[in-house]
């Protein structure tokens, strides 16, 4: 399955549909389990008999694979927190639940990270990519520092400020409520961040940078 998150230490990844899914091998590994028992665990759940849906099965349960140590390609399963909770019912003892809640964490911190990416890229498309490519493990604070910094910049607060002031409910773009001028800027900055990405790794210094040429664009009108 393509990753647009790649695999961290846990086997948690986000698909190019912007959802967290677990690797089965990670699972069998951090469970102590042989994958094959987990595969034969994961076909009883995804069995049309098992009593799910067809639907809930399709969604959450994704055949895959990888190539072992053997150069074979062998089967494995990419799972939802849906899948993963399903599947994990059956896992009990205290290591099961430890293992279990780590990765509920875990689920909860990658759907932060989405969330952050998509909003990102809704906001400011072009910043995802160079700051995935600076970060060898990018986080969500990534994502939305560059966002807040230029949104502060330009509108003087950051966008889930700007929505609490002017009621403008959870997850809603705040494009359409700004000025011509200040989207311009925006768009601006953002190019111009782009680059500073790359040359200034430190968030202070492409601050400094941003609003001295945003103050020099004012003055050139």
């Amino acid at each position: 399955m393509k990753e647009l998150i790649p695999k961290d230490e846990y086997g948690i990844f986000a698909d190019t549909h912007d959802v967290a899914r677990v690797d089965s091998l990670y699972v069998a590994d951090f469970f102590e389990k042989n994958h094959k028992e987990v595969l034969r665990d994961i076909r009883k759940v995804v069995d049309s008999e098992s009593g799910l849906s067809a639907d809930f099965r399709q969604r959450n349960f994704a055949p895959s694979s990888y190539t072992n140590f053997q150069n074979k390609k062998q089967p494995c399963y990419c799972l939802t927190r849906d899948g993963f909770t399903m599947l994990a019912m059956g896992y009990t003892g205290k290591k099961a639940m430890k293992f279990k809640e780590l990765y509920i964490r875990r689920f909860n911190e990658m759907d932060d990270f989405i969330k952050n990416m998509v909003s990102a890229r809704k906001e400011f498309p072009l910043l995802t990519g160079n700051i995935k490519l600076l970060h060898d493990n990018p986080k969500p604070y990534h994502f939305s520092n560059e966002c807040d910094m230029l949104n502060r910049i330009v509108i003087g607060t950051t966008a889930k400020q700007f929505r609490l002031a002017n009621n403008i409910e959870k997850g809603i773009s705040i494009r359409p409520y700004l000025s011509k001028e200040q989207i311009d800027m925006l768009e601006t900055l953002q190019k111009v961040d782009v680059g500073l990405l790359v040359a200034f790794p430190n968030y202070e210094d492409r601050k400094r940078h941003l609003e001295w040429y945003k103050r020099k664009l004012e003055e050139d009108k």
